[in-house]
C-alpha cells in the first residue's frame, strides 16, 4: 500500500509536471508568435493600380512617335531637295572673264541666304573654263572665277572658314562639244556642300 501510494504520488507528479510543461511550451509558442508578428514590419497591401500605361496611353504614345518620325522624314526629304537644288545651280562667265554677271549675283545671293540658315555646311567652290587657252592659263582663270564667288559670298556674311576654292581649268567640261554653246556651259563655277 505504501508502494502504491508512492506510485500514485509519483504518477500524479509526473502528470502534473507533464501538464505544466505542455502548458508552458504552448504559451511560449503563442508568445513568440505574438512577438514575431508584432515586431515584423507589416507588408503593404497589394497594389491594385496598373503599373504600366493604359492601352489608350500606349496608343497615343505610338501615334505621337509615328507623327514625329513622319515629320523627321519630311524634314530630311526637304533638306535633301534643298541640297540638290543648291549644288545644281551654277554660275556662268563670259569668255576670258572672271567678273560676276547680274544673274550670277542673284544665284549667289540665294546661296548665301541658304548657307547662313544652314551653318553646319561648308562649301567648295569649283572654277571651270572652256578648252580655249593653255592649261596653266585656264587653271589660273578658273581660280579667279572661284575666288570671285568666294568674295561675293563672304561679303554677304558667309564665313571664309566655311568656304574653299579649287580650279579645274578645262579638265572637267560640262559639255564635251567644241562649239560656242558648249564653251558657254563650261565657263562656270560649281558649288559642292560638305558636312
Amino acid at each position: 500500500m505504501r508502494m502504491m501510494k508512492k506510485s500514485m504520488i509519483l504518477f500524479l507528479c509526473l502528470v502534473f509536471t507533464f501538464t505544466s510543461l505542455l502548458m508552458m511550451s504552448s504559451c511560449a509558442k503563442k508568445q513568440v508568435q505574438v512577438e514575431d508578428t508584432a515586431g515584423a514590419p507589416t507588408a503593404p497591401p497589394p497594389d491594385t493600380k496598373d503599373v504600366g500605361p493604359s492601352a489608350d496611353e500606349r496608343a497615343a504614345a505610338e501615334a505621337e512617335r509615328r507623327r514625329q518620325a513622319m515629320l523627321a522624314e519630311e524634314a530630311a526629304r526637304k533638306l535633301e531637295g534643298e541640297i540638290s537644288m543648291f549644288e545644281s545651280e551654277k554660275i556662268y562667265f563670259d569668255f576670258d572673264r572672271s567678273e560676276l554677271k547680274p544673274d550670277a549675283r542673284a544665284v549667289l545671293t540665294k546661296k548665301a541666304d541658304w548657307l547662313r540658315s544652314n551653318s553646319k555646311y561648308k562649301i567648295r567652290i569649283e572654277g571651270h573654263c572652256d578648252e580655249r587657252g593653255s592649261t596653266e592659263y585656264n587653271l589660273a582663270l578658273g581660280e579667279r572665277r572661284a575666288n570671285a564667288a568666294w568674295k561675293f559670298l563672304n561679303a554677304l556674311g558667309v564665313s571664309g572658314e566655311r568656304m574653299s576654292v579649287i580650279s579645274y581649268g578645262e579638265e572637267r567640261p560640262d559639255d564635251p562639244g567644241h562649239s560656242e554653246q558648249a564653251w558657254g556651259k563650261n565657263r562656270r563655277d560649281e558649288f559642292v556642300l560638305v558636312d
